[in-house]
């Protein structure tokens, strides 16, 4: 067995957040003594801390941090290096809002050894053709920048060996908004070994999607500039 840090930043998501312990939580008890759920509550101005806090009685190996709101990168990038800083093997990502299906983790998990990454792609997707047609762009604009092909580079269902992650994480900026692409670009870049597991993806299980397609316009424009000047660092 191996220690396990499921990383999951939450925001705003009072009416999911129970729900996803419960159903997260019996994946946690696959690593070793010392494994944990780790939530960091970013920031929310609802009640996601206050249902947090009551679940840590029942769930031990629930990890609540609560911290200032930074946005969903800079979250996921504290979250890796909290889980690197406290001993993980193993360091998994996913999202707060219901949409990963937590029975098809062990797949994952079961595969470790043979992979520094194992990224699930959405094959099966439920949250509207807009966020396809965004992720169809995103694959373009990785290839067009990294010279590089990643075929889900963004999406919240990752498995990764902590000490090669360790390693890599230098490279991306602590506040950086795009980090799972990053990673995962990186990881590619590297040659290291990556595994594409098809998973679902659901709609939304309760809450606001706080992105519009002003707003991944916005992202778009600005990330073809980052990447560009990433791709020299890590070229290097």
């Amino acid at each position: 067995m191996d220690r396990l840090y499921m990383v999951i930043p939450a925001y705003n998501e009072q009416d999911t957040i129970e729900q996803v312990v419960r159903e997260w939580y019996p994946n946690v008890m696959m690593g070793e003594e010392g494994s944990k759920l780790l939530v960091i509550n970013d920031g929310s101005v609802d009640a996601t801390g206050e249902v947090l806090r009551g679940l840590k009685d029942e769930f031990p190996r629930l990890e609540v941090i609560e911290k200032e709101n930074s946005g969903h990168g800079a979250t996921i990038l504290y979250g890796y290096r909290y889980a690197i800083d406290h001993g993980a093997d193993y360091v998994f990502q996913t999202d707060s809002d219901g949409q990963t299906d937590p029975s098809e983790f062990k797949d994952f998990w079961d595969n470790r050894k043979r992979y520094e990454m194992i990224i699930g792609y959405r094959k099966s997707r439920e949250d509207g053709f807009s966020r396809v047609v965004v992720t169809r762009i995103l694959r373009a604009v990785i290839l067009l920048t990294f010279h590089t092909y990643v075929k889900d580079a963004n999406t919240p269902f990752r498995l990764m060996k902590a000490s090669v992650l360790e390693k890599e994480l230098k490279y991306i900026p602590t506040d950086y908004f795009l980090s799972n692409v990053l990673i995962s670009v990186i990881f590619k870049k590297r040659k290291y070994r990556i595994q594409y597991l098809p998973i679902t993806f659901r709609p939304r299980q309760g809450g606001t999607n706080s992105i519009n397609m002003g707003k991944i316009t916005g992202v778009g424009i600005r990330s073809l500039g980052d990447f560009i000047k990433l791709n020299r660092i890590i070229s290097k």
